[in-house]
């Protein structure tokens, strides 16, 4: 297989190859009129007819014959020009006169410089269409005339070294057109005027048209580099306080603080709610600072319900720790089983008040303080709050006020109350009312010592009530009643003054129970009144005067106990 075709034979390998048939560098000239597309070499083609050309094939061993009809070809010199020669002229090359330069130039191969013009190369002898002279004619078309083709192959003589790669010039910085940036608003009023587009004008322009453009670019640059600046201000900002939020100390003050604050904190609450109480009094700077400080020290956790008297801006360490001093808590702890006396003479001490204003406020506003319905009523009752002061802890600082705290006492003892249908329960143990079964309570909380003692003694109580009684006829009988009405709490009491006080809270005089509660009964009070013992019980004796209670079932037993009690008492 050669380099044009698929070998010797009577067909080309493609017909319309353009480059079938060409002899390299030294081809035929182009027809007249005819551009080649070799730089002015003409191309054999078998294909092509004969008649115009006198052909190599008719005389293999000479030049051109000098009998044919004079013919004219074309070809381009040095410079590019098409030029024309006859045939008469005209010394063609034949592959036995390849290197006859001498006979080329004086048929006019040479150009009028001197210079070598198209020289021919001598056929390939390997080719076999290399001994065929065809034009390259006008009826085929040209392949490398489109932009896309590659350009044509010249013969080394006329071969350039390719120029070497322009640098590629940097783009040009596009000016800004939007008029904020270029001051267009403020060349408009020079637009309007003739003069500053001509004659005078122009000066001005001239002078002063690079200035301008360069303060337009600097305020431009300015204000774009404030943008960003700004931006990347706020970012940093706002990144900075992410990684303080997330992975830094939690802001705290230093110290111990100043001034004094009280802040209340309610039952139930955690740690996260006392910060957050702290923080909004301007005691802790964080909540987060309370919270890992309460976690760090042991006793953290034992804060307990209350007000406390802190400083404002003292460090989230000093805060725990002053919390957990009793000296910093301003409270008021009313005790199971304690009277309102005593509730309110500690009221009026927490908040500074004078001796018996806390009393007066009870009794005069009793009824706008929240008692349910059922409550304290009676005219011979003689604390309406008796029983309703509930026992827990409540906060009771310097500047509230007593009605406030009495209010919060009595909302706490209505919500305990509620959870145990005291309607239904006095209806079961044959009561006239709910504030009887606070009654009951109260008496069980002031006589009872323990768990045990409390669920006999509401037996004794609802024994003694019942109507067959016939060992105290009805009547309690309870020191608890009498030191009530007195203010005291003795346990030595005569006979005698006992038997001649006909006062309702007597229950040595009186029959039944007294008008209502004799003190604050507590959670486990009220539920042994509400589940008392069945044995029997309608005795007790206190046989040591303190905290050892003794129960019996008859008077022959109660005697017995009574002697142990005056052993004991040294009576």
């Amino acid at each position: 297989m050669t380099e044009y075709g698929r070998g010797p034979g009577s067909e080309p390998w493609h017909p319309e190859d353009p480059l079938y048939g060409d002899d390299g560098w030294g081809g035929q000239q182009a027809h007249v009129g005819q551009q080649s597309p070799y730089g002015g070499q003409p191309q054999h083609h078998p294909q092509q007819s004969q008649q115009n050309y006198v052909g190599w094939s008719q005389h293999p061993q000479g030049g051109y014959d000098q009998h044919q009809d004079p013919q004219q070809y074309a070809y381009y010199d040095e410079q590019g020009q098409l030029r024309y020669t006859d045939g008469q002229g005209q010394q063609q090359y034949d592959q036995q006169y390849v290197g006859q330069a001498q006979q080329y130039h004086q048929g006019g191969g040479w150009d009028a410089t001197g210079t070598h013009g198209q020289v021919p190369y001598a056929a390939d002898p390997g080719d076999p269409y290399g001994q065929q002279p065809v034009a390259y004619g006008g009826e085929q078309p040209d392949f490398y005339g489109t932009e896309d083709a590659y350009p044509p192959p010249e013969p080394p003589g006329r071969r350039r070294p390719e120029p070497e790669p322009e640098s590629q010039a940097e783009p040009a910085v596009e000016e800004e057109q939007h008029p904020f940036f270029t001051g267009a608003d403020d060349d408009g009023d020079d637009d309007d005027d003739p003069k500053g587009r001509r004659g005078g004008g122009r000066g001005k322009d001239a002078k002063g048209g690079k200035g301008a453009k360069k303060r337009r670019n600097g305020c431009a640059c300015l204000v774009v580099c404030l943008v960003f600046g700004g931006g990347a201000a706020t970012v940093g900002y706002f990144g900075w306080h992410f990684y303080q939020n997330r992975f830094g100390p939690a802001p705290d003050y230093v110290g111990g603080g100043t001034g004094s604050v009280t802040v209340e904190i309610p039952k139930g609450a955690g740690g996260y709610e006392i910060a957050r109480r702290l923080e909004d009094a301007g005691v802790v700077k964080s909540v987060d600072a309370f919270v890992a400080a309460q976690s760090q020290n042991p006793n953290g956790k034992t804060i307990q319900a209350g007000a406390y008297l802190l400083k404002k801006e003292m460090s989230a360490a000093s805060a725990v720790k002053l919390m957990l001093d009793p000296q910093s808590q301003s409270n008021v702890v009313v005790k199971p089983g304690e009277r309102n006396a005593s509730v309110y003479q500690a009221i009026d001490k927490r908040l500074e008040l004078r001796a018996g204003t806390t009393q007066r406020i009870a009794k005069k506003e009793y009824k706008s303080l929240g008692l349910p319905s059922w409550a304290n009523g009676g005219s011979r009752i003689k604390d309406p709050l008796e029983g309703f002061l509930y026992p827990t802890t409540y906060p009771a600082a310097k500047g509230m006020k007593p009605e406030a705290i009495l209010k919060s006492m009595v909302a706490a003892a209505k919500e305990q109350y509620a959870t145990y249908d005291l309607a239904a329960q006095a209806k079961k143990f044959d009561l006239d009312n709910p504030l009887q079964v606070i009654t009951v309570a109260s008496l069980v909380q002031a006589e009872g010592k323990t768990q045990d003692d409390f669920r006999k003694m509401a037996e004794v109580i609802y024994n003694r009530l019942q109507p067959t009684n016939t060992e105290t006829n009805q009547k309690l009988q309870f020191d608890s009643t009498f030191n009530y009405l007195k203010g005291t709490s003795n346990i030595h009491i005569s006979e005698s003054e006992i038997n001649s006080n006909q006062d309702p809270y007597n229950t040595y005089t009186q029959k039944g129970l007294p008008p209502g509660p004799i003190g604050n009964p507590g959670d486990e009070a009220l539920k042994a009144a509400l589940d008392p013992t069945d044995d029997g019980w309608i005795y007790f004796v206190a046989t040591d005067g303190q905290n050892n209670t003794e129960f019996a079932k008859t008077y022959q037993e109660f005697q017995q106990l009574k002697e142990k009690f005056n052993a004991t008492s040294g009576h």
